[in-house]
């Protein structure tokens, strides 16, 4: 199965920027598609971007024009770049893979936006 590592996450003030990155490990199966979900406290998990091994790249309205997804080309590592955050983009923010495997999580990483 697919381990996943993710950094980045952290305090910001509304309008700022912060960057959150996902490293996979542990596995030589092709990865077919990552993502980024995040969960606020009492809300369901929301997916928040996607982008898969031919470069499909899905947003959610929330956060399209200020969010951006990008990995490498194996999708070995996959960034989400945040900017003009708002209070309520503050969540744990969940890293996934869907490989042949089937599909992993990351632990989480908060991201607070303080107004």
């Amino acid at each position: 199965q697919v381990q996943l590592v993710e950094s980045g996450g952290g305090s910001v003030q509304a309008g700022g920027s912060l960057k959150l990155s996902c490293a996979t490990s542990g596995t030589t199966a092709r990865i077919l598609a990552m993502g980024w979900y995040r969960q606020a406290p009492g809300q369901a998990r929301e997916q928040v971007a996607t982008i898969t091994n031919d470069r499909r790249i899905k947003n959610a309205d929330s956060v399209k024009g200020r969010f951006i997804i990008s990995g490498d080309n194996a999708l070995n590592t996959v960034d989400l770049q945040m900017k003009s955050l708002k209070p309520e983009d503050t969540a744990v923010y969940y890293c996934t893979c869907a490989a042949a495997g089937g599909q992993s999580w990351g632990q989480g990483t908060q991201v607070t936006v303080t107004s």
